[in-house]
């Protein structure tokens, strides 16, 4: 049997499954000559062996309240491939709930069929679908740049919605359709939101390792539900699985921007009923395949990019499907809510024509929803205020099908004599602009929010304020260039990407540019891993070395490509503490001084930067000041970003007379 000698894990890794962060193991590494020796890595990033670090830690009284599951995933890691871990993830919750089933995964090696047994026993001794869960959450993480997904708050939204707008009376059974279901977090959310007497799910996924993922979630979310489902491996376009089935609710997060969807074979194609979807228009594709799979009276929800409602390829097949009442409602979401995360997304809310009374005629107005302000303001925090954007769209739709009914402020009916001109445009924000300003009570809760952000700026400031500074001894700073000859940290510059397409397939990382700073610091784009030169993972400093736009930090979110003039520095943290080292690179003067001052443009000398010479145990007093003065810096932009929008949208209800006197 295999054993876990020759699994590698980093300083990371042993953090997690011994429940520390990860300073603790750098202190276990320095002060315990028992300690595994590296298998592995670089002197900054090692490796150790699993059986040896695991040994250890148990020898040592660090596994007392840490469970068997975080020292089961990294064995999944070094299966080799994406597919085969999901595979064995997949087999392992088919053993959980039947230990005595034989293998329901054609394909998997000895060593993956191995491991799938081992984490069944586990599961059946600490939670079947608790384990589950947290080895499906573990993949979704690892293979996140490979993997599109729902998330539950949007899935539970979009579920919603198909319940509601579908027009029909309870039935014995209600069925769902999910052609491109991923691992299945439409499908769950739908089984959470149903509440009738029985439900059926069917599904599709091209994707062996995501169908029989998605299969696995279903099996435990159908515990006490009543529920059928029937899970297809197959490319859903190309060969429609379920040919001829009809559902009441279908819920779809497409796939975005295939060109290669089958257009050349699918020209004839029966499902294209309101015109054949041009070849740069898969999207209306799926929103067709959908529509084909309804019953009299059936909804469907998909999530679609924005660029659909208006370009003007599709324009004669949305014309088509307003005339005809099929997209009955388009909801613009806030940036954030799905990926990718810098678009703002939508929802088209479609429903096939019923075949008896109960919902208005074709030929009615379409109800466009702008939920955009719901996006959140202040914070780290990032995407939507998901219970306040679920009741504003839901509360919206309940007035769908009744014309007198009132709608919030975001939500407009708009006639098809508007909507039927050349650009056939569906995009909300085109019509909701007017008339959309904030309501007292939205003002009210907005006030409360800006006085806590002052607050809480308030104390910090205080806190700051109490802060000593003295000369009492000489202080003495070493360039950067030294401690990269001492072997203190690393450089690296970034540089343009090797290959300016974005991949198609395989790994990708955001890139980040001088550009990207001077507009919000969030990446604009992808690149292929193999064609950046440079990657930034968690923990490096990177700086930016050009005079607009200087700045350093210390790098936290996932590693990400750097373009020119942007330098990653990864620090030796038996010499350096990175937030001290970014801290003293970020100092204005600093940056003056390693720079050429010609203009905004001139470049700083990365090598000139300064920095302080203190022991390692000083530094991390500097470094929590760093950090304290850099989380008031965020808090103080945040703020006045609140305080303008605040102002703005004051003004404007003064402007219009919207002052009770």
């Amino acid at each position: 049997m295999s054993t876990t000698g020759s699994v590698p894990v980093s300083l990371a890794e042993i953090a997690r499954i011994a429940g520390v962060g990860r300073a603790a193991v750098s202190n276990w590494r320095r002060r315990h000559d028992s300690f595994p020796t590296r298998i592995g890595g670089t002197d900054v990033s090692p490796q150790f062996s699993l059986a040896e670090v695991e040994r250890w830690l148990r020898d040592n009284g660090k596994l007392d309240s840490i469970g068997g599951r975080e020292l089961l995933w990294p064995r999944f890691e070094v299966l080799g491939s994406r597919d085969e871990s999901g595979l064995a993830v997949a087999e392992a919750a088919h053993r959980m709930r039947a230990p005595r089933a034989r293998s329901s995964r054609v394909g998997l090696s000895p060593e993956a069929e191995r491991l799938a047994i081992e984490a069944a026993k586990l599961g059946r001794k600490e939670g079947a679908r608790e384990t589950f869960e947290f080895l499906l959450q573990r993949w979704l993480e690892t293979h996140v740049r490979q993997l599109s997904t729902t998330p539950p708050p949007l899935a539970a939204l979009m579920a919603r919605i198909g319940f509601d707008v579908r027009v029909g009376g309870p039935d014995e059974e209600v069925t769902v359709f999910d052609p491109a279901c991923g691992t299945g977090h439409l499908a769950a959310a739908a089984v959470q939101e149903y509440a009738g007497p029985g439900l059926r799910v069917m599904a599709c996924e091209r994707d062996p390792a995501l169908a029989a993922l998605a299969a696995a979630r279903l099996e435990f979310v159908a515990d006490g539900h009543g529920l059928r489902t029937e899970i297809a491996t197959a490319d859903a376009l190309r060969e429609d699985p379920f040919a001829g089935v009809r559902a009441d609710v279908a819920l779809c997060n497409p796939p975005f921007n295939e060109r290669d969807w089958g257009y050349e074979e699918l020209a004839t194609d029966q499902r294209w009923t309101y015109g054949l979807p041009p070849r740069t228009e898969p999207e209306l594709a799926w929103v067709q395949h959908l529509l084909a799979h309804l019953e009299p009276g059936g909804a469907a929800v998909v999530v679609l990019p924005p660029a659909v409602a208006s370009r003007k390829a599709g324009r004669r097949i949305r014309g088509s499907l307003l005339r005809t009442g099929a997209l009955r409602a388009v909801v613009a979401l806030p940036p954030g809510s799905a990926q990718p995360h810098s678009v703002s997304l939508q929802l088209w809310i479609l429903r096939a024509a019923p075949d008896g009374p109960g919902a208005a005629p074709p030929g009615q107005d379409a109800l466009l929803i702008d939920a955009t302000r719901f996006a959140q303001t202040g914070g780290r925090e990032s995407g939507p205020s998901w219970e306040p954007l679920r009741a504003f769209v839901l509360s919206a739709l309940q007035a769908l099908d009744h014309s007198d009914a009132d709608l919030p402020d975001g939500a407009v009916r708009v006639p098809l004599i508007e909507l039927l001109d050349d650009e056939v445009d569906v995009t909300p924000g085109r019509y909701t602009s007017v008339g959309t300003e904030p309501s007292g009570l939205e003002l009210s809760a907005v006030w409360k929010e800006v006085g806590s952000a002052l607050t809480g700026l308030a104390r910090r400031a205080e806190r700051l304020s109490e802060l000593e500074f003295g000369n009492d001894r000489p202080q003495t700073t070493v360039g950067v260039g030294d401690l990269v000859k001492a072997g203190a940290l690393s450089l690296r510059a970034g540089q343009q990407p090797l290959d300016g397409a974005v991949a198609s397939g395989g790994d990708t990382v955001p890139l980040l540019t001088v550009a990207d700073l001077l507009a919000d610091g969030t990446p604009g784009g992808l690149v292929p891993v193999e064609s950046a030169p440079v990657i930034a993972e968690k923990g490096d400093v990177v700086v930016a070395g050009v005079v607009r736009a200087f700045k350093a930090w210390v790098h936290e979110g996932p590693p990400t490509a750097l373009g020119p003039q942007l330098h990653a520095l990864r620090v030796n943290p038996a010499k350096l503490d990175a937030h001290f080292l970014a801290g003293c690179l970020r100092a204005p003067s600093n940056g003056r001084q390693a720079g050429t001052h010609a203009s905004s443009s001139s470049r700083v000398d990365i090598r000139r930067l300064q920095v302080l010479q203190l022991p390692l145990d000083e530094q991390a007093a500097y470094a929590d000041v760093f950090r304290s003065l850099r989380d008031f810096e965020t808090r103080l932009a945040n703020a006045d970003g609140m305080g303008r929008g605040l102002v703005n949208d004051v003004s404007d209800l003064l402007a219009t007379g919207g002052l009770d006197v």
